[in-house]
């Protein structure tokens, strides 16, 4: 129960960051300042990060790992992690140039973003199949499987706090 909770928490927490990022985008949007943007990026990075954190946290706290496991699993974890910050800036990118082309989007640029984001979701895909074996090397199929659970629910938590702050593109 107190796991339950605890994700609970966190995930309530990630969603308002994640709800603060877009709009700390969004007003960057009406400045056309490059230090505002600069600063705006910076802090997308440090909520990321701090995202990334709480995502570890609810992992630890319901994958309950021996200290053996846990000396393996964790650089195991981080390595994955690496890979995957990496497709999500792909998918931040697109989001930034969306929301910096939104009120003269062209059908090209639509169609391109779009391609973009599939991309992003068929990378993340295939990251998680090439990292199933992987995990399973150090802790059992049971708890891979449990991983890829909390890391699933987690990311499609996030993602959907993602896809309400962005605007439907207009036709």
């Amino acid at each position: 129960m107190q796991r339950r909770i605890a994700l609970v928490i966190v995930t309530s927490i990630v969603l308002l960051s994640s709800r603060f990022m877009f709009s700390q985008t969004s007003s960057s949007q009406a400045s056309s300042s490059s230090q505002t943007q600069s600063s705006t990026d910076q802090d997308i990075d440090l909520l990321r990060k701090d995202i990334r954190s709480q995502k570890k946290q609810v992992i630890a706290a319901n994958l309950n790992l021996s200290d053996k496991e846990a000396e393996q699993f964790w650089p195991v974890y981080d390595q994955y992690t690496a890979e995957l910050v990496k497709i999500n800036d792909k998918k931040y990118a697109a989001i930034k140039q969306f929301a910096q082309n939104y009120d003269t989007l062209t059908d090209d640029q639509a169609q391109s973003l779009t391609r973009q984001a599939l991309e992003v979701d068929e990378s993340v895909a295939q990251l998680r199949l090439k990292y199933i074996p992987i995990f399973g090397k150090v802790i059992s199929g049971k708890k891979t499987a449990l991983f890829f659970q909390l890391d699933h629910r987690l990311v499609m938590l996030i993602d959907l706090q993602l896809s309400s702050a962005i605007p439907l593109v207009q036709q």
